[in-house]
């Protein structure tokens, strides 16, 4: 049996390289991660008109809960079934498992890689020209298998491993950001809901109404005491009304389907909106417990894309590791025998460096670079449109809550006024001091001031709706049970081996204030 045995020439120059190797690591091309700057946040306080989004109402809820803030039950049960079965909720959670078996690949391009295999057996039957033993048969058996490890001598590795991390941690936003916007669009459909519910009893309540008068002067009409006038001027009103009343019904069956939606449910009744009554909640005063800059860098959609930006910036260092040359260290074991008496097994060991380096690249590491650059100066300019939108939402929506409330103060009190001017007027019409017209003219008014007080009503709950998403409130960190259902979990396990990945907690994530780093939840 012979065997290559490594000389020691070769263990010194194997000592340099892995010497080298662990020095290299040391080495890390490309810019380091940078903050995106907003050179106007730290100086901005917006006008929020005298409103302040509540932190805590005194039941120990925050920003997390704020619709708690309405006290209605049926919509703390509905945001429940929402947050457990809302089909785009449920695919940024997937996102999440994506990104972290994304970043376990990543992660193991730091080790030793197996390269090849191989086995192989082969039998031999031949003939020698004389003797008494013509037939000479004999089998020959080899393996080997040959391992590579390229060293992350300049950081590409270490800046993939960087950048996928940072995947890893936007997509974490990202589904945080989902619940924001789910919790935001339940909460005004819900309340939508509501207010065409009593927009369709004002417009029954004063169809009601205008088909008394309608009633009253056909009487009269009929008696010989009136007008066709006044009949059909009533008449008119009246349908009127009532054709506004299916329109009304479309528009709630529009709404109530598109909350089934979110709540990951077909087209149709909804049980437990049967327990409502469509009331709409109270105006409360609100109070905020933190500055807007800091609510704005706290919502998840501008966390998520500062990490975008620690996304790219990584990709711009594995680009440029391109420049240099690739260091790696193989060995490859071989082991031969054969069934031959004068034969025997033999083993080969054979271990060494490697350098690949491509120096005619024509410009394609170069402009690699540029482009990748490009895209890191686009991810900077995407997330300062990101806070400048988020400054902008919030604004317009502390301006609509008060504007609103001003108006609900005028519309109440015209309402009122409309109310007494029918009352009046019916009263002169019954006495015979003014002609029907009048009756009819304050019916119109009274009826379309009642829509615009609801209306407004409801755009004020909508504005509240509005300045807590523009707040990034509505989210709270989430396990893999919570993001999927035990039967989606059960599928996944049965058809591919997860390991303990569905089991992992999912990291909490803040605004990236650094390098981004590895996360202890590498695989």
């Amino acid at each position: 049996m012979t065997e290559s045995v490594p000389s020691p020439g070769w263990r010194r120059l194997r000592g340099v390289l892995v010497v080298l190797g662990l020095l290299g690591g040391c080495a890390t091309v490309g810019p380091d991660y940078q903050p995106p700057e907003v050179d106007w946040l730290s100086d901005w306080q917006p006008d929020l008109y005298g409103q302040r989004v509540q932190a805590d109402d005194g039941t120990g809820d925050d920003l997390r809960f704020w619709w708690h803030l309405f006290n209605d039950p049926v919509l703390t049960v509905l945001i429940a079934e929402a947050r457990r079965e809302n089909p785009s909720l449920r695919l940024a959670g997937l996102r999440i498992l994506e990104s972290r078996a994304a970043l376990g690949i990543a992660d193991s391009g730091r080790y030793p890689q197996l390269q090849q295999i191989g086995a192989d057996a082969t039998y031999i039957r031949g003939e020698q020209a004389g003797g008494a033993d013509r037939d000479r048969s004999f089998a020959r058996y080899s393996a080997d298998f040959s391992v590579g490890w390229e060293l992350d001598f300049w950081g590409r590795f270490r800046r993939g491993i960087e950048s996928a991390d940072a995947a890893f941690f936007a997509s974490i936003a990202n589904q945080q950001d989902a619940q924001v916007l789910l919790v935001a669009q339940v909460v005004d459909l819900y309340y939508a809901y509501c207010t065409t519910l009593q927009r369709i009893d004002i417009a029954r309540h004063n169809a009601a109404i205008q088909h008394r008068s309608f009633e009253i002067t056909e009487r009269i009409f009929k008696a010989g005491q009136g007008s066709e006038l006044d009949l059909q001027q009533a008449r008119t009103q009246y349908l009127a009304t009532r054709a506004t009343i299916p329109l009304l019904q479309a528009d709630m069956i529009r709404l109530r389907n598109a909350l089934a939606g979110l709540l990951g449910r077909p087209p149709g009744p909804i049980s437990e909106l049967e327990a409502t009554r469509g009331e709409l909640p109270p105006v409360r005063p609100m109070a905020i417990e933190a500055v807007p800059a800091q609510l704005l860098l706290r919502r998840p959609d501008v966390r998520s894309a500062a990490w975008q930006v620690a996304v790219q910036s990584a990709q711009i260092g594995v680009a440029e590791a391109d420049y240099y040359p690739a260091i790696s260290l193989f060995g490859s074991i071989g082991w031969s025998t054969s069934t031959l008496s004068d034969s025997g097994s033999s083993t080969s060991l054979l271990a060494g460096p490697a350098l690949s380096w491509n120096i005619f690249d024509y410009g394609r590491i170069r402009n690699n670079v540029r482009l990748q650059d490009a895209r890191l100066q686009s991810a900077i300019a995407a997330f300062q449109g990101q806070v400048l939108a988020a400054a902008r939402e919030l604004d317009d929506a502390a301006v609509q809550v008060v504007k609103t409330v001003e108006s609900q103060r005028s519309l109440t009190e015209s309402v009122e006024a409309a109310q007494r001017a029918l009352d009046l007027a019916t009263k002169r019409y019954q006495e015979g001091y003014s002609d029907f017209q009048r009756v009819l003219d304050a019916q119109r008014i009274l009826f379309a001031q009642a829509e615009r007080e609801l209306v407004n009503h409801g755009a004020h709950v909508s504005a509240i709706v509005d300045l807590y998403r523009a707040a990034g409130g509505g989210w709270m960190p989430m396990t893999t049970n919570d993001m999927l259902p035990a039967d989606i979990r059960q599928t996944m396990e049965e058809r591919t081996d997860w390991g303990d990945l569905l089991d992992e907690p999912i990291p909490e994530v803040g605004h990236p204030a650094g390098p981004a780093a590895p996360s202890s939840s590498t695989p």
